[in-house]
C-alpha cells in the first residue's frame, strides 16, 4: 500500500491557498497595510507552491504597491484588493472609485511627480486589463509565479 497522494487527490495551489480580499480606506497608510496583506498572502502561497523566480516575489509586491498607490492618488476613496493563485502566477485584482482608465504618463525625473508606475505594471505582468464598472474600475494583473 503506498502513502504517495494519487494524482487526483493532490492540492492544487489554489485550493490549498485560498485567496485574498481585503478592504481599504484610501488613505496613504493604507498602501502600506495593502503591501503586507500581499506579502501575507505571498508568503502561503510560496509554502504551497514556491515561486519559479526570487524575483517573483517582489514582482507582486511592487505591483500591488503601484496599484494601490495610484487608487490613493488618482481615485479618492476606498480600494479593495483581490488576491488568488492561477495555474503558472498570481491574479492581483485592484477595486478603486474612479471610473477613468489609468494611462500612461511621461516619466520627468528632475520635475518629479512620477510616471514610472503605470509602465512598471505593464513591464512585470504578463497580462494588464482595466474594467470599468458603474462604481468605479477593476484593474486585472496577472504575473509569474
Amino acid at each position: 500500500m503506498s502513502t504517495d497522494p494519487r494524482q487526483e487527490d493532490a492540492l492544487s495551489a489554489e485550493e490549498e491557498v485560498g485567496s485574498l480580499s481585503a478592504a481599504f480606506g484610501g488613505a496613504l497608510r493604507h498602501v502600506t497595510q495593502a503591501r503586507l496583506a500581499a506579502e501575507g498572502f505571498l508568503g502561503a502561497m510560496a509554502r504551497a507552491s514556491p515561486p519559479t523566480s526570487p524575483d517573483s516575489w517582489y514582482d507582486v509586491l511592487l505591483v500591488v504597491n503601484e496599484l494601490a498607490a495610484n487608487a490613493v492618488q488618482y481615485a479618492p476613496g476606498p480600494f479593495t484588493l483581490h488576491m488568488r493563485p492561477t495555474f503558472d502566477g498570481v491574479h492581483v485584482t485592484l477595486h478603486d472609485t474612479s471610473t477613468t482608465r489609468p494611462a500612461p504618463r511621461p516619466f520627468s525625473p528632475g520635475k518629479g511627480g512620477g510616471g514610472v508606475g503605470w509602465h512598471l505594471v505593464h513591464a512585470l505582468c504578463t497580462q494588464v486589463s482595466v474594467v470599468v464598472r458603474p462604481d468605479g474600475k477593476d484593474v486585472h494583473a496577472f504575473l509569474p509565479w
